[in-house]
């Protein structure tokens, strides 16, 4: 055991001093125990820095990137872990290679948000995505959510879920997006979903666009005008880039507004706080640093492999806490990552999803070790991504 230990954290620091060199900045950082995480004077030569600090009484392996806020040519995105514009499970690596390079050059990614593991969903992300723009999945005010505003500024907080789909009445119905649909609710499916719906039973309107308003695909706070094409009552009804389909469970569909083809749906994506035009945004949680006070924790905390996101005023960091490998690291509770993230200087910051979860991709390299010895497919990914400088 210890001498896979020993062996894994080799081939992590010759990963992590290749992608270091190639970055052109110091490679490593060592901390003693207490230490403060060591940081550079002064702006990031190409916008962003890669550190790995390790505490070898604890023991420790964590990896930070360091962005710079101000240089607009850096931007952070999301993936979908079924590949381009698809909800489903996928290697990190993976994810980040279906990015098709007229977007950018991936420098750095992360994986993402909590997800749900049911059979015919998997990798539902627990809370809000937005990817490039559209709307994937729906947020859950339980937990917290990092998006970036139009002007290019991180945040984060919960994000209610108003969703919802006004009928030729004028009552409405809350829904959800792209998940498992249970008999009592509504969900609206589009084609990040994959091929169809793969419900069973309920009532489920197949919308098209009514050729004269804004259609597909979904954005942010925006109001879609929907004309029914076809309704379903057997389920998994088909989807397309050009359609929706409006999901009823079967309690519900009895008490809701009849509806025939050539009738036009009104489907609100709507939030608190409403989040129109933003274009990047993932759920995750819990908070460890909110307005610049760090967060205090209670009852048992253990330690994991973590992954997280944290900024102030001029930086944003990416940070990967490698564990549950005894003679590399042990890992961090979710107190200890809240005062790292605080050493580092951050007024924000919050936990994504961890354990076997746990991966950092940079240039091309997985530069942290998986818990379970190799890396594991996630729902999602956040990425940054480098773009031509402005003139």
């Amino acid at each position: 055991m210890e001498n896979k230990a020993k062996t894994q954290l080799g081939r992590g620091l010759l990963c992590a001093i290749t992608v270091a060199v190639a970055l052109g900045i110091q490679p490593f950082i060592t901390l003693g125990s207490g230490q403060k995480p060591a940081t550079q004077s002064g702006r990031p030569q190409r916008g962003y820095t890669y550190h790995h600090d390790e505490k070898p009484d604890m023991p420790l392996s964590i990896h930070v990137l360091k962005v710079d806020r101000t240089r607009s040519e850096l931007e952070f995105h999301t993936t979908m872990g079924g590949g381009s514009h698809l909800l489903g499970m996928g290697l990190v690596s993976d994810q980040i290679k279906a990015i098709p390079s007229s977007m950018g050059r991936p420098i750095a990614g992360i994986n993402g948000d909590f997800y749900k593991s049911h059979r015919s969903y998997p990798g539902d992300p627990e809370g809000l995505q937005i990817v490039d723009g559209e709307v994937v999945s729906a947020p859950n005010e339980t937990r917290v959510c990092f998006f970036i505003d139009p002007e290019g500024a991180p945040h984060r907080m919960a994000v209610t879920n108003q969703f919802h789909v006004t009928w030729p009445n004028g009552s409405t119905t809350r829904f959800g997006l792209n998940e498992e649909r249970a008999d009592d609710a509504v969900v609206l499916y589009t084609a990040a979903n994959g091929p169809s719906t793969r419900t069973s039973g309920g009532v489920e309107i197949i919308l098209e666009s009514t050729g004269t308003e804004q259609w597909l695909p979904l954005q942010i706070q925006e109001t879609y005008s929907g004309k029914v094409k076809q309704i379903n009552d057997s389920g998994n009804s088909p989807l397309s880039s050009n359609t929706m389909v409006l999901s009823i469970g079967s309690d519900l569909a009895a008490k809701l507004p009849k509806v025939t083809p050539g009738t036009i749906l009104k489907v609100a994506l709507d939030t608190v706080p409403a989040l129109k035009g933003v274009k990047t945004a993932l759920g995750g949680g819990p908070s460890l640093i909110a307005e610049g006070k760090v967060r205090t924790f209670t009852g048992s905390q253990p330690r994991h492999p973590r992954t997280a996101i944290g900024w102030n005023e001029d930086y944003v960091f990416l940070v990967v806490v490698d564990g549950r490998q005894r003679n590399l690291s042990v890992g961090m509770s979710l107190p200890e990552l809240a005062d790292y993230f605080s050493k580092l200087g951050c007024t924000e910051a919050m936990n994504l999803d961890g354990g076997g979860s746990t991966t950092f991709w940079i240039y091309g390299n997985v530069v942290n070790s998986p818990s379970e010895g190799k890396e594991r497919p996630a729902a999602n990914a956040l990425v940054v991504l480098q773009h031509d400088k402005p003139d």
